[in-house]
């Protein structure tokens, strides 16, 4: 069971940018597909990037299309999220995911695909 912890959440200003990093435990990270995700208070958790265990493939959600950027370093057993441009909209708990098995092909981003969770980080925008 791999074990993950987010960080680098905080407040930002409208425009404003965050890197958040998710540490791995499992020395076989570079075998893991990867993911962001968010929770808004009282929606559901929604899909925001996904990369394949290489780093070669990579999958992102319309709302953060082209200003989030998810990326990893498999020496260091480290995923991230370059947010850039923030908004009031993106205020929510992120969260890392991590899953043994590929997800199934155009559900990268499906929450039902990972089934190891980081405990989240806080991310808020304000205006």
């Amino acid at each position: 069971q791999i074990h993950l912890v987010e960080s680098g959440g905080g407040s930002v200003q409208t425009g404003g940018s965050l890197r958040l990093s998710c540490s791995a435990s499992d020395y076989m990270f570079s075998q893991y597909s990867m993911a962001w995700f968010r929770r808004v208070a009282g929606q559901a958790r929604e899909g925001l990037a996904a990369i394949s265990p290489s780093g070669a493939a990579l999958y992102y959600g319309d709302s953060v299309k082209g200003r989030f950027t998810i990326s990893r370093d498999n020496a260091k057993n480290t995923l991230f999220l370059q947010m850039d441009n923030l908004q009031p909209g993106d205020t929510a708990i992120y969260y890392c995911a991590a899953s043994w098995r590929l997800p199934s092909n155009r559900a990268e981003l499906a929450e039902s695909q990972y089934d190891n969770w980081g405990q989240g980080t806080q991310v808020t925008v304000s205006s």
